[in-house]
């Protein structure tokens, strides 16, 4: 598997398919703290990536360390950007 899941983080290594998608997610939503480390993901599908920026979004989930793949490493950093932006506009709202 793709993903060995520990205490408190994950660690993705490889690629990461849609069939991982599932249990990323049952197992974030028991882990609102959860550490994701993406160093040596080579393929995140995009199931994964929405289920990644669904869970940072609504807990306190970090990516540490980011990917070495400089483009998931930027649709993450954006996204996380964007994510942020949205929360600071419901605060003034």
């Amino acid at each position: 598997m793709p993903i060995e899941f520990k205490r408190r983080s994950a660690i993705f290594t490889g690629a990461c398919e849609v069939e991982e998608a599932e249990t990323l997610h049952s197992w974030l939503l028991e882990q609102p703290k959860a550490s994701l480390n993406l160093r040596h993901c080579e393929h995140l599908h995009t199931a994964m990536l929405q289920v990644i920026l669904a869970a940072k979004l609504h807990a306190s989930v970090k990516i540490d360390p980011p990917p070495n793949d400089p483009w998931l490493a930027q649709v993450l950093r954006q996204a996380s950007a964007s994510q942020l932006d949205a929360k600071m506009g419901e605060a003034w709202a």
